[in-house]
């Protein structure tokens, strides 16, 4: 079953090596069979203040264990995850599809 990881992230530091971060982890979502959904700021907002402002990442895996290997893969927890680090805060939850 379809399996999705949605991050809600409030970047308050645009530093240089979040570009590299970003890079890095589309290339590991890439590779764990993930695909974006969504990433980016609002286009518009309908209803609520909570996203104003907010990035929102939202990937698709064919399932739970693919996305767990690669949020918790050295790859992405050694040598990707600290590129972001003092950018911003960054929430995410894991979903599964119906």
């Amino acid at each position: 079953m379809a399996a999705y990881m949605l991050a809600v992230c409030d970047i308050t530091n645009m530093k240089p090596s979040l570009k590299e971060y970003s890079e890095k982890s589309a290339a590991l979502v890439k590779k764990h069979g993930g695909k974006y959904i969504v990433r980016g700021p609002q286009v518009e907002n309908y209803e609520g203040n909570l996203l104003d402002g907010k990035m929102v990442v939202l990937a698709e895996f064919k399932n739970i264990d693919d996305i767990n290997t690669f949020i918790n893969g050295d790859e992405y927890q050694k040598e990707t995850k600290h590129l972001r680090e003092g950018t911003g805060t960054y929430h995410v939850a894991i979903y599964e599809g119906v």
